[in-house]
């Protein structure tokens, strides 16, 4: 119950500045060009605060927090009388309705830049991008624990979030990927991962995992969690490493389970050595035998694994003017991830479960404001930029149609047909659903974080 307030009010939060800046936008750059605002509003629906400020506009606050607008004057939506029309909207020349149209998204971009430029001041914390432990397709490319990670198909790499992106982004092309990295000794080397395998399923969303790599500061994947029953009254604690079963070593928690069940034996001890802290211990532990559903029998340690939040060993910090450029870099990086990825969508190369929605936006939020103020300022820029970049596509009912419609009308010298806007408010409001419920769909079926 905790974690679904907290989901909803970093949504609130998260969602509020969003659309305040976005509509802030665009009331800022009507009023300049001297057109009447009439309602600011924060979200849709039943109004839950209003106010009219001195200007004359309604100041809104509504239900239903999923967006906002700004109604400006305007005689294609009620009658204008002759005294105020050079204050509607449509009787703006077409130059002035182009800027207060993309005054939305522009603002969007300006708080990304913003945000970014804020999180390189104070500090991102991430982690260096040292190889664990590979295996499957990246040992097959030569990849080993102690490498580090220093380029990925040309592009420099300083952490672990930026080389997710460059692998995640490399598995939906399916091409070769060549990665240079630097050994344990200090040589480099020059390493090609098999992407184009038809055989590799990389899912874009685990693709460290899928590609067989895990990272240095992950915790050990044999840590204990949860201790009950033989393994407790062993001595066995939560935070012990398990390095053995009997005299069979272990790295992943599924061969413990295989080393106890090819090893226990009735009324025997089995020997686990484990590391506790700085030093290693054996424990005998007596396996107790259980029932699973099918009626067949197995042995049970009483065991469950476990994990631990690695500390962060990298810090992407910048001197306030060193962070401007530092912010532009990331800013356009993320631009061009971005357009990719929808790119890749469109021709099939990657998966529609990288479309999101509110509940997902949500738990991110969430888990973001509480990793600390730069990771949450970092969401909030990725976020404001993707709102930036979708209110820009050419969809009738977005800001990118009503540019588009503008487009045309400075080509061709006259408006855009009535009956034209009205089919394509049709086809807009028809591509919008679809695509807000896949992104419902993909929010309640994508797996839990």
């Amino acid at each position: 119950m905790t974690d679904i307030v907290g989901y909803v009010f970093w949504m609130l939060v998260t969602l509020g500045v969003l659309v305040t800046f976005h509509e802030f936008g665009h009331f800022w750059v009507a009023r300049r060009c001297g057109v009447r605002v009439l309602r600011f509003s924060v979200g849709f629906g039943k109004p839950l605060w209003r106010r009219t400020g001195r200007d004359g506009t309604e100041y809104v606050v509504a239900a239903l927090p999923l967006g906002g607008y700004v109604k400006m004057l305007d005689s294609g939506e009620g009658e204008v009388p002759a005294h105020a029309r050079h204050q509607a909207f449509d009787g703006k020349p077409v130059g002035q309705r182009i800027a207060i149209v993309a005054a939305g998204p522009l603002a969007n971009l300006l708080l990304c830049l913003a945000a970014m430029w804020l999180v390189f001041v104070i500090g991102r914390p991430d982690f260096l991008p040292e190889i664990g432990r590979s295996e499957g397709l990246a040992a097959e490319a030569g990849l080993a624990a102690g490498d580090r990670l220093l380029e990925i198909r040309g592009e420099a790499v300083e952490t672990w979030t930026g080389a997710g992106i460059a692998l995640a982004t490399a598995a939906m092309d399916r091409e070769p990927a060549p990665v240079r990295v630097r050994r344990a000794d200090g040589s480099e080397a020059v390493l090609t991962l098999p992407l184009d395998r038809p055989q590799a399923v990389l899912r874009e969303e685990r693709v460290l995992q899928d590609l067989g790599l895990r990272p240095a500061q992950w915790s050990p994947d044999t840590l204990v969690g949860t201790v009950l029953g033989a393994a407790a009254a062993a001595g066995l604690q939560p935070g012990d490493v398990v390095l053995a079963v009997g005299d069979r070593p272990v790295e992943r928690w599924e061969q413990i389970g295989t080393a106890v069940q090819e090893l226990a034996r009735p009324g025997e001890a089995l020997v686990l050595r484990v590391r506790r802290g700085d030093g290693e211990l054996d424990l005998a532990v007596d396996p107790r035998p259980a029932e699973r559903e099918d009626g067949s029998r197995y042995w049970q340690l009483g065991i469950g694994q476990g994990w631990q939040e690695p500390a962060p060993d990298a810090l992407l910090r910048y001197g306030p003017l060193a962070a401007v450029p530092a912010a532009f870099a990331e800013t356009w990086s993320v631009t061009r991830n971005t357009l990719g990825v929808l790119r890749r969508m469109l021709t099939g190369h990657a998966s529609l479960r990288n479309l999101s929605g509110p509940v997902t936006i949500a738990k991110v939020a969430s888990h973001s404001a509480e990793r600390g103020v730069p990771d949450f300022l970092y969401f909030l820029a990725i976020l404001s930029l993707s709102l930036c970049i979708m209110n820009l596509l050419p969809i009738p009912v977005l800001d990118g149609g009503h540019l588009l419609y503008y487009l045309i009308e400075l080509v061709k010298g006259s408006p855009v047909g009535e009956s034209v806007r009205v089919a394509g408010q049709f086809v807009g409001l028809a591509l919008l659903a679809g695509l807000i419920g896949l992104a419902f769909y993909n929010d309640l079926f994508r797996p839990s974080f």
